[in-house]
């Protein structure tokens, strides 16, 4: 049987945000299966801020993707033929698929999903790699310990919403940050956290000083910029920074200048560090074991943001990421153009 999978390609790198001329939406002939393949349908792509560090032509901790092929990402799919012992057809499926409404992939680069325990956009929120990012970077990066008081920036997102709340559960004082009244009332009222401090109401450094009238122990950082600078001025003794990510510079046009404070790590004997959440990949089923089991006693709120609409969908849906205009995991459904 013959499958043409509609595929969304990076046709230029972009300078600044992403645009339609970005993209270059092709429809190509899939191969046969291979032995040890599987052929996915395609049903929801995961859109992360990472995806826009992917686009550009620099050294990192990943290949940027090449220009004509197809946009990296990760989603949920099911089996719609399979030539792989672990997969039978109608098999729900995560992985690295791309920005396509099909994709032929090793059975290896593919992990099964409980749809009847999970729906798919949690198996890329609290359940995929957002997920695991906040476990294991509060947990082994952060090392946050209970009585502890944690900040975590980028709070309303799908890494920030899930770190923050599992700092609460482990006994710490949770202060997060977030854009606008509507986020930082759902941080307090539905997620537990202490307090919420909004970025867009003007004079963060202020508005986190008296958030934290003593300083904070940990540090999760989804944004970078400004805020991280703050958070330098306010470290205590011994305190940790964890780097999950930046989004504050993603797009920007010009250098960014580095934090000017990075001496408070050294006044307050503090550690700052990066991570990537691949490198924990052998340990992910016991932190999805550990989720799962938070989810289903309702000691764990989710929020994914689902948009629906075809391929063509994808750039207005990405840019979301950096404009705020999400709340929680966002994924695009797969519906027909």
């Amino acid at each position: 049987m013959t499958t043409i999978a509609r595929q969304v390609r990076l046709a230029s790198r972009p300078v600044g945000l992403p645009q339609e001329s970005t993209w270059r939406l092709t429809e190509q002939e899939l191969p046969a299966l291979e032995e040890g393949e599987v052929l996915v349908r395609v049903t929801h792509i995961s859109l992360d801020p990472a995806m826009r560090g992917w686009l550009n032509d620099a050294r990192s901790y990943a290949p940027p993707v090449a220009l004509d092929a197809v946009m990296r990402a990760i989603g949920v799919g099911t089996v719609a033929e399979s030539r792989h012992k672990s997969f039978a057809v109608g098999d729900a499926v995560t992985g690295m698929v791309g920005v396509a409404d099909h994709a032929v992939l090793p059975g290896e680069r593919l992990q099964p999903v409980d749809l009847g325990r999970a729906p798919a956009p949690t198996w890329l929120g609290a359940l995929g790699m957002p997920g695991m990012t906040a476990w294991f970077g509060l947990f082994d990066v952060a090392a946050a310990k209970p009585g502890e008081t944690v900040l975590v920036s980028g709070a309303a997102g799908a890494v920030g919403s899930v770190a923050g709340q599992l700092a609460k559960s482990h006994g710490c004082r949770v202060v997060g940050i977030a854009g606008g009244p509507e986020k930082t009332r759902w941080l307090v009222e539905e997620l537990g956290f202490d307090e919420a401090v909004d970025y867009k109401a003007g004079g963060i450094h202020r508005a986190l000083r008296a958030a934290l009238p003593d300083g904070l122990d940990v540090y999760f950082d989804n944004v970078g910029g400004e805020i991280l600078d703050s958070a330098l001025r306010l470290l205590r003794l011994k305190a940790r920074i964890a780097i999950c990510g930046g989004i504050s510079a993603y797009n920007a046009t010009e250098p960014v200048p580095g934090p000017a404070h990075y001496m408070s790590l050294l006044v307050n004997r503090a550690r700052m560090e990066g991570f990537l959440v691949s490198d924990y990949a052998g340990r992910f089923p016991e932190a999805t074991a550990d989720m799962l089991a938070r989810i289903e006693a309702g000691t764990l709120v989710t929020r994914e943001h689902v948009v629906e609409g075809p391929l063509e969908a994808f750039n207005d849906t990405f840019l979301m990421l950096f404009s705020g205009a999400n709340t929680g995991k966002l994924v695009l459904e797969l519906k027909p153009a």
